[in-house]
C-alpha cells in the first residue's frame, strides 16, 4: 500500500467561516481536524490552537524540529525479545500495514512519520491467545538524544492478547502508536511512562476497531518533565468495544497530558472513558481533554467518559475538558462528567474517628481513588508495580 499527502485545510487548524466570506475560524470540533503526512503541511504551534492551547511548547521545542538527528537511533532502545516471534519485517511508511489506521494530526507526529524510515510491527495472528502480556522495553539513553518512533499492533481476527509499551530512562522521543483490532479480537495495550525528571515524550496512539472486536487502551504516567500521550479510537464495526483508561501522579514541575477521541463510527458500539489524576507539588500540571463523537450511523451506541483529579497540595492545577457530540439520536445512553477536587473531608474524618493517623489516612484515600484505574489494567505483576510507585510517590511528597 502506497500512502499519499493528505491535503489539510486552507488554513491548517481552522476551517472555512460559515459566512461564506473566505474568513477562517479556529478549528474547535475533533472530527474536523486536518490530517497530513507532510510536517511541512502544519505550522509550528502558537499555543493559540485548540490542541495545543493547555501544552508547554517551549519545552516541547525540540520534537518541533524537522530534520534527521545524528542520535536518532541510538536515543530510544528497544527490548523486543518477548514479541520476536510476532515480528514483522517493515520498510518504511508505503509499507502496508503502516498507515492503514494513522492520519498525523500534528507537527509533531507528523514529523515522527517522515522521520522513522522502519516501524516496529508486532502481529498477533488469527485466532491465537496469549494469556502472559508481551512487553516492549523502550529504555531512553541520554536527556540531549531525540528520536522518533512508529509502532504497529495488529491484532488479526478472533485473537487475543496483551502489549505493554514500558517507558523508562530519559529522552526526547516522538512516537506514533498504530492499533488494528481486526473483527472478533480482543487486544489490550498498555503504555506506561516511568521516564527520568528531564524526559519529553509526545506521542500519537491512533487505533481502528473492526466488527465484534474489542480494545482495551490503558496510559499510566508517573516520570518524565512533559508527557503527552493522545489516544484516538474508531469503533469502525458494529459491535466494537473502545475502553480507554488513564492514571498519572504529577509532581512539582512535571507536565503530563492526554487528549482522548473516540469516535463511535459502527452501530452498537460501547464505549467507556475513565481517567483519573493525582498532583502534588508547586506547578504540577496535568490536562485532560476528552472528545466523544457519536457518528450519525453509531446508532444503539453507549458510551460515558469522566475524568477524575484530586489535588493534594498547594499550587498544583488540574485541567480537565470533556466534550460529547452526538449525530443521531437512536442511541442506547451517552455522558461525559469531570471534577477535579481536594481531599474529601469526610473521608479523613471516618478514617482518623477509627484512630488512623492524619498523613495514613491521606495515603488511604489516594491510593484508594486510583486503585480503580490500577485494578483494570488485570496483570497482576504491573498492577504491584504501580500500586508500590503511588506509594514512592507519596513519601516524596511528604519528605
Amino acid at each position: 500500500m502506497t500512502t499519499t499527502t493528505q491535503a489539510p485545510t486552507t488554513v491548517p487548524g481552522s476551517v472555512p467561516h460559515s459566512d461564506g466570506a473566505g474568513s477562517f475560524v479556529p478549528v474547535q470540533t475533533r472530527s474536523e481536524r486536518p490530517t497530513s503526512y507532510d510536517p511541512a503541511d502544519f505550522p509550528r504551534p502558537t499555543g493559540r490552537e485548540v490542541n495545543w492551547r493547555h501544552s508547554p511548547l517551549a519545552r516541547l521545542a525540540p520534537l518541533f524540529v524537522d530534520e534527521e538527528t545524528e542520535t536518532g537511533d541510538l536515543a530510544v532502545e528497544y527490548d523486543v525479545d518477548a514479541v520476536a516471534a510476532h515480528l514483522v519485517e517493515s520498510s518504511g511508511p508505503d509499507h502496508a500495514p503502516r498507515g492503514e489506521v494513522f492520519r498525523p494530526e500534528d507537527l509533531i507526529s507528523a514529523t515522527a512519520w517522515k522521520r522513522c524510515p522502519h516501524a516496529l510491527h508486532v502481529r498477533i495472528a488469527a485466532d491465537e491467545e496469549h494469556d502472559e502480556p508481551f512487553v516492549i522495553s523502550l529504555r531512553g539513553t541520554g536527556a540531549e538524544r531525540h528520536a522518533n518512533g512508529h509502532i504497529v499492533l495488529e491484532a488479526a481476527p478472533n485473537s487475543r492478547a496483551t502489549v505493554v509499551l514500558d517507558h523508562s530512562g530519559s529522552a526526547q522521543y516522538a512516537q506514533n502508536v498504530e492499533i488494528i483490532v481486526r473483527d472478533g479480537a480482543r487486544l489490550k495495550v498498555v503504555s506506561v511512562q516511568r521516564w527520568e525528571d528531564d524526559a519529553v515524550h509526545a506521542a500519537s496512539h491512533q487505533a481502528r476497531v473492526d466488527k465484534d472486536a474489542q480494545l482495551t487502551h490503558v496510559v499510566v504516567t508517573f516520570g518524565g518533565s512533559v508527557v503527552r500521550v493522545n489516544p484516538s479510537v474508531r469503533l469502525a464495526g458494529s459491535g466494537a468495544e473502545g475502553r480507554l483508561y488513564g492514571l498519572s501522579f504529577a509532581d512539582s514541575g512535571q507536565h503530563l497530558e492526554s487528549q482522548v477521541y473516540l469516535h463511535h463510527e459502527g452501530p452498537h458500539t460501547t464505549g467507556d472513558v475513565l481517567y483519573k489524576g493525582a498532583l502534588q507539588g508547586a506547578s504540577a500540571r496535568s490536562v485532560w481533554i476528552g472528545d466523544v463523537l457519536i457518528g450519525s450511523d453509531a446508532v444503539g451506541t453507549d458510551s460515558y467518559e469522566a475524568n477524575r483529579n484530586l489535588v493534594l497540595t498547594e499550587g498544583a492545577r488540574a485541567d480537565s475538558i470533556p466534550n460529547l457530540e452526538i449525530e443521531t439520536g437512536d442511541i442506547q445512553g451517552a455522558g461525559h462528567a469531570s471534577a477535579t477536587g481536594r481531599f474529601d473531608d469526610e473521608q479523613l474524618f471516618y478514617l482518623q474517628a477509627r484512630g488512623i493517623a492524619e498523613e495514613e489516612a491521606r495515603r488511604l484515600v489516594v491510593i484508594g481513588f486510583l486503585a480503580e484505574i490500577v485494578q483494570r489494567i488485570g496483570i497482576p505483576d504491573l498492577e504491584a508495580q504501580l500500586t508500590a510507585a503511588i506509594e514512592r510517590e507519596l513519601e516524596d511528597g511528604a519528605a
